[in-house]
């Protein structure tokens, strides 16, 4: 695997799907039911099994969203330790609720382990991987086209990702660089930065007014300024370490 969805929506789904696998292993395969084990019992397990798992599932999901951003690439070195991740998470969370006094299980953690988390592990790793694949049919072109919209309804401006250079704050506005036809044109729209950051996540916060598409740096100009496609910008100290990271 050589790309990864970042969409956190979408390993929420995948997150519900596999904890919903996993209430339905639980309640009804019953792997360490020796008999004595009552209904309302196995409710609860099964339910925590369960929620534990979409909590894991979706810690991950914002773990590797981080990791993709900084890095801007994946490989099935970092998949595979993304699977290792989930699933040790997972055992540490359940084996917590598995010897808590809701349940107060007896199987030490070596039995819990090769008993309960083996098993679910076999049969919830190769689903997990095959919709993970399939996930990455879900990520949008690079060129797929944005909608940036102001408060008025007239206030709008479509064009594709790529072209997007920057957005800086003008007063009660933003004003929006993007590129057409290889010129970098502007456009205002009523609206505050922070929700065009909250809207766009891709945009990257270089100084208290300015926001950059990084597909568009081109280099440092000095220690506080910086070259996009046509267009130079500041760089506050806040900002500079993490630009610098990129």
């Amino acid at each position: 695997m050589g790309k990864l969805n970042p969409l956190i929506r979408h390993h929420l789904l995948v997150g519900t799907f596999i904890s919903i696998w996993l209430f339905i292993f639980a309640f009804f395969i019953r792997p360490f039911d020796d008999g004595t084990i009552s209904f309302k019992t196995w409710s609860i397990i099964s339910v925590g099994f369960s929620l534990i798992a979409f909590l894991c599932y979706g810690l991950l999901a914002i773990i590797q969203k981080s990791i993709y951003q900084k890095l801007s690439k994946w490989n099935i070195g970092l998949e595979i330790i993304s699977l290792v991740f989930f699933q040790l998470l997972f055992s540490a969370g359940t084996y917590y609720f598995y010897k808590s006094p809701i349940l107060n299980g007896g199987y030490n953690l070596i039995n819990f382990l090769t008993i309960i988390i083996l098993r679910s592990a076999l049969i919830s790793t190769p689903i997990l991987v095959l919709a993970r694949i399939y996930m990455v049919k879900l990520i949008p072109p690079k060129d797929d086209n944005i909608i940036i919209r102001g408060e008025n309804k007239l206030d709008i401006l479509k064009i594709k990702i790529s072209d997007l250079v920057c957005v800086s704050n003008a007063q009660n506005y933003v004003e929006i660089f993007f590129m057409d036809a290889n010129q970098i044109k502007t456009k205002l729209i009523r609206s505050t930065l922070k929700k065009i950051q909250n809207d766009f996540d891709f945009l990257i916060q270089i100084h208290r007014s300015h926001l950059i598409n990084p597909s568009h740096f081109k280099s440092w100009k000095n220690q506080d300024t910086i070259s996009l496609t046509q267009i130079e910008l500041p760089v506050s100290k806040n900002y500079k370490e993490h630009l610098l990271s990129l």
